[in-house]
């Protein structure tokens, strides 16, 4: 049943993304950098972190689970060593996936070729 609600959440997540692509003039640069901006918002205000534990990775995979950690990240560090905790948590806490994503994209580009766009 654990993966029948990740696959909803997850899919409901991304058919929000469809549909703002589909029917706003938003491009896709800024949905995504809204859908971080939103996990962190829902995470500040107590919603996200109980829908990740019900959804799992449905939920802690997309877009709004980066703002989610990040968010996390900063309010752990600031418990820990005060205000500069605030500009160093976020990206201590998401360093593994951050790191995980450079590696695979160095990965893919050394794999891959390249092509002209036009």
């Amino acid at each position: 049943m654990n993966y029948v609600w990740a696959f909803v959440v997850g899919g409901g997540i991304c058919v929000i993304g469809q549909l703002l692509i589909d029917y706003t003039k938003l491009t896709p640069a800024r949905i995504l950098t809204g859908y971080v901006v939103a996990g962190v918002i829902l995470s500040a205000i107590g919603v996200y972190k109980p829908l990740a534990e019900f959804a799992g990775a449905g939920a802690s995979v997309p877009l709004l689970g980066f703002g989610h950690l990040l968010a996390q990240g900063v309010v752990q560090a600031v418990d820990e060593c005060g205000l500069p905790g605030a500009f160093t948590g976020g990206v201590s806490a998401a360093a593994g996936g951050i790191t995980a994503s450079l590696i695979f994209a160095v990965l893919a580009a050394l794999v891959g070729k390249s092509k002209d766009q036009n």
